[in-house]
């Protein structure tokens, strides 16, 4: 099977060779060419070539557009610095009160900077794998993309005390997440990621009331444009997976804290999960014999449709030998289990 085949076999339910691996790599692919993670967030060229080099060295089944939260920020506006490692640090907020709404509007996904970036991206990596590989095109989820602009602490201020105003934002910012999801698509995206870290900080009511409407509306755009989605919220879902699967989500990302188990019954049968090694305490300060360990037991508690990964980004500076030992490629210390 190519790896293409074997992702859409899983989700599907149906037969397939062995467990697709797709680990989320950002810093640590930059420095695996040599180059800073502020070159791989801000050159397309380096993006791609990071991303292909690591789908290649360790085998893996999926290239990602992922890099950082900031792209569509900087589309609405908003300004930063970019240190040459860690991510962007904005000047200010963008969104300071309600008089700053009408500063969310419809903007030229394809012609602002960071966004076009991002699409042209996707197309370099669907036009050199995309035929074997699934290639993941990413847009920011309605509640981190108002965190980001209006700050964390701020929109969960908001959430309690003015959730009209997150409804408000968030309509328009869906839109604009849908324009840049089916411009993905178009480039050659098969599948978009959507992420939503913040919604692991609020209460499953809200979280359903509010958040799940719009992630609903923009995972439904993704399927009419021909691609599937999948819905990645960083820490601990427990108590919102249930909520998450009703997104229309053909994948739930689980975070390494999350029982696997758990996750998924309550996501029920119908969801792929992926996860969920622990990115900190095992991928980069273990052993490669605890991080096989640690793979072994995922692929045990998990459901029947599952994708093997780090919960969340492989931290920088993982050695690399820990990789190689849950990933289908030499060094690989679970061929047992992965049939390779």
């Amino acid at each position: 099977m190519t790896p293409k085949e074997r992702i859409y076999a899983i989700l599907k339910g149906n037969s397939y060779d062995r467990p697709a691996v797709t680990p989320i790599f950002m810093a640590w692919a930059a420095n695996f060419i040599g180059r800073s993670y502020r070159d791989y967030y801000l050159d397309g060229d380096v993006l791609a070539q990071a991303q292909l080099a690591v789908t290649r060295a360790f085998n893996i089944d999926q290239i990602s557009a992922i890099s950082d939260p900031w792209r569509e920020a900087s589309a609405y506006g908003m300004e930063f610095e970019y240190p040459p490692e860690g991510v962007g640090r904005p000047k200010d907020v963008f969104l300071k009160s309600r008089q700053d709404i009408p500063c969310l509007k419809p903007f030229d996904i394809e012609n602002a900077e960071r966004t076009k970036q991002r699409i042209e991206s996707v197309h370099k990596m669907a036009s050199g794998i995309g035929q074997t590989h699934s290639v993941l095109g990413w847009v920011e989820g309605p509640l981190a993309e108002y965190g980001d602009l209006r700050g964390v602490e701020n929109a969960m201020l908001d959430l309690i005390d003015r959730p009209d105003l997150f409804i408000e934002a968030g309509n328009i910012i869906i839109q604009n997440a849908i324009t840049f999801a089916i411009a993905q698509v178009k480039a050659g995206a098969d599948m978009v990621g959507v992420g939503d870290s913040a919604a692991s900080l609020i209460a499953p009511k809200m979280y359903a009331d509010l958040v799940l409407p719009l992630e609903q509306k923009l995972i439904a755009a993704v399927h009419e444009a021909g691609a599937a989605a999948k819905l990645h919220v960083c820490g601990d879902i427990t108590n919102i997976v249930q909520h998450m699967a009703q997104s229309g989500t053909d994948i739930i990302d689980v975070d390494w804290m999350v029982p696997l188990k758990k996750a998924g019954e309550h996501a029920g049968p119908e969801v792929t999960l992926c996860g969920n090694l622990n990115p900190a305490g095992v991928v980069f300060d273990g052993s490669p014999r605890d991080v096989a360990d640690a793979a072994r037991q995922c692929l045990k508690d998990a459901p029947d449709k599952f994708i093997l990964m780090p919960g969340c980004e492989v931290p920088p500076a993982t050695p690399e030998e820990n990789i190689r030992a849950f990933c289908p490629c030499e060094g690989c210390l679970i061929r047992e289990e992965l049939k390779c």
